[in-house]
């Protein structure tokens, strides 16, 4: 039998982040660094870049363009979509979501942000702190985003003065302490000439910190893993029915927290049946234990009609099972969201029916202040509401866990989604 332990759990070799900022912060500059910088760029698409830069000096290129991908955005010089950027160092893989800075776009951030581990957020030295900064401050922490990084940019510009960094980092930290942002961590750079990004910067002598690759190569993520709350929703049913394996039924899917071994006493929900783990198994191989991030296939003891959708969850700790609950919401759709609307919701692979049944208030992004007698949702607001499903729906609290708390509501006509979701 294969020999798998949690202590030699992986999910650290992977880290995804979002950058986000005020317009012209440098977002684009900064992720073009990161990736220029760590020779992430083929060579084609380099000579493309180069081609395409203008208004920089000789022999220099725009690193912006690495990540604004539509012309039209080029043309009005924002980036007014999520971009997604891949790139390795030796010591992990990263995935990048570069989102806009205008206040409109509130959604493309709700959707980088989502399955998060650390956000960027870049601060202009010569600005400071701005609305936009608290605005996604604001974002990050309702996301639950475990990690955030105050990237102060454009040092360059301000002589790479020690006072400016102290005093946007002071303000910086009264929001932080406002919105229970636990440890910030902050980090004076150039993006434009690279200072304090890959390499550490000479300009700066006065920081003794990390460069902000070095944190992200370093940052624990290990411990932003539930290891305690079991979690299994079944992506598919595997009945080979073929004469070797007559009687095999293995459940598929993705371990989205906690553990799971042979002997484990289990419920299947929605429908509450008890069984007990007959074997777990990893690529077709049976090992001694799954664990949250591993695809997995899971047998039972029992025949149990399940079908997918259904969570397998342990039976000493349970999620919620509710037809009626409460969620905040961001809007993502250009029809208004109104009481009595129709929907689909859907969590992990379960997909259902529901309508709103109301719309408790209006959450103001920018003051955390909640507007009521609000009659309707449009793009980019966030409101809390209450859910009414055709038939339960298994969750937890997003304030607890995010893998099981978060969902999407889908247009029924268009099947377009509508709205992010953090059931409470």
């Amino acid at each position: 039998m294969s020999q798998i332990s949690i202590s030699n759990f992986k999910k650290m070799d992977l880290l995804r982040f979002i950058t986000a900022g005020s317009v012209d912060d440098g977002k684009s500059t900064l992720i073009g660094r990161l990736l220029y910088d760590t020779d992430s760029i083929k060579v084609d698409q380099l000579q493309t870049i180069q081609k395409q830069s203008k208004n920089v000096n000789e022999g220099e290129i725009d690193l912006a363009l690495f990540t604004d991908g539509l012309r039209a955005e080029r043309e009005q010089g924002i980036t007014i979509d999520v971009a997604y950027k891949y790139f390795n160092t030796d010591k992990r893989k990263f995935i990048i979501a570069d989102t806009p800075g205008h206040i409109q776009y509130t959604r493309n951030m709700v959707t980088g942000a989502s399955n998060a581990d650390l956000i960027i957020i870049l601060i202009d030295a010569r600005i400071g702190v701005a609305e936009q900064t608290r605005r996604h401050s604001i974002i990050a922490s309702l996301l639950k985003i475990p990690h955030v990084v105050v990237a102060i940019n454009k040092m360059d510009m301000v002589g790479f003065d020690e006072g400016v960094y102290n005093k946007i980092a002071s303000d910086y930290m009264k929001i932080a302490q406002q919105l229970d942002i636990k440890n910030p961590a902050f980090i004076p750079i150039s993006a434009l000439l690279g200072d304090n990004i890959v390499n550490p910067s000479v300009n700066m002598p006065w920081y003794k910190g990390q460069t902000l690759l070095h944190f992200l190569e370093n940052v624990n993520v290990d411990k932003d893993v539930n290891l305690t709350h079991p979690r299994f929703p079944v992506q598919y049913v595997i009945r080979p029915q073929s004469h070797d394996l007559h009687d095999y039924r293995g459940y598929a899917g993705t371990v989205i927290s906690g553990t799971y071994k042979k002997g484990d006493e289990v419920l299947v929900l929605p429908d509450g049946i008890s069984s007990t783990i007959e074997a777990v198994e990893v690529n077709g191989e049976e090992v001694d234990e799954v664990f949250a991030s591993q695809s997995a296939v899971i047998r039972l003891k029992d025949d149990i009609d399940i079908n997918r959708g259904d969570f397998i969850v342990s039976k000493q700790n349970q999620p919620k099972k509710e037809q009626e609950f409460e969620a905040l919401i961001c809007w993502m759709d250009s029809k208004p969201l109104r009481e009595g609307n129709k929907y689909l919701i859907q969590l992990q692979s379960r997909t259902v029916r529901c309508a709103i049944r109301e719309i408790h208030y209006k959450l103001n992004v920018n003051t955390l202040e909640k507007e009521t007698n609000v009659a309707e949702a449009v793009l980019n607001d966030v409101v809390k509401v209450t859910i009414k499903a055709a038939s339960p729906i298994v969750y937890d609290s997003y304030n607890e866990l995010r893998t099981s708390g978060g969902a999407i509501l889908i247009d029924e006509t268009a099947f377009t989604t509508a709205a992010g979701c953090m059931l409470q």
